[in-house]
């Protein structure tokens, strides 16, 4: 899902990096110091499920787990993908350097989206209803993200609308692994770890 270089539109571009440079400051302030390290561990598993990558056109397929790191983090999702898509776009050029506030834009946002509209249920239902809600905000935010992706592509020009919706097909077997992986991980950390969500209730949003 990482949009190369030289493939977005120069408006597109700016427009994306000055989104990501507010989600990130306002991600930053809601990273206090005793959710850093789930925001680390996070980053680092975003960093290597979608290291393992199918490229289809300007864009490729892979896992994100976006809708896990929302979940947990708010909008301390955008500083940590941001994380994730820096060290991958340095030192193995998956993306780019000037499409990184876009693609971090297109990752972020939906993990945001995804805490507002599933977190609630997934803290405050037993653990077999937080899954289904975990499963929804994972799907959920692929399907976000492909839809960002397709919108970039298609307001860089006419000739991208193709690939656009060829981004948005080929993710929906992703949808469905991502939700399920989502819910697998809820579950477990409610099985396992139940105060980990309940001590977020009261983080800020």
């Amino acid at each position: 899902m990482h949009i190369v270089d030289g493939a977005l539109a120069n408006p597109v571009v700016i427009g994306g990096a000055l989104v990501a440079a507010g989600g990130i400051a306002l991600g930053l302030r809601h990273l206090p110091l005793e959710r850093i390290p789930a925001a680390g561990v996070l980053s680092a598993a975003f960093f290597v499920a979608s290291l393992v990558h199918v490229p289809i056109g300007p864009s490729s397929v892979h896992l994100i787990l976006n809708g896990l790191a929302g979940l947990m983090l708010g909008w301390a999702a955008f500083p940590a993908l941001f994380v994730g898509l820096l060290l991958q776009a340095v030192f193995f050029g998956f993306g780019g350097l000037t499409v990184l506030g876009v693609n971090t834009v297109n990752i972020a946002l939906p993990a945001v989206i995804v805490h507002y509209l599933c977190r609630p249920g997934v803290t405050r239902a037993s653990a077999p209803v937080a899954a289904i809600w975990a499963g929804v905000g994972g799907a959920l935010s692929i399907a976000l993200t492909t839809a960002l992706v397709a919108g970039a592509l298609r307001l860089s020009g006419e000739q991208f609308i193709p690939a656009a919706k060829l981004v948005f097909f080929a993710h929906i077997p992703v949808m469905v692994i991502e939700g399920l992986l989502a819910a697998a991980a809820v579950y477990l950390i409610r099985q396992v770890k139940p105060d980990l969500f309940d001590s977020l209730k009261g983080a800020p949003a």
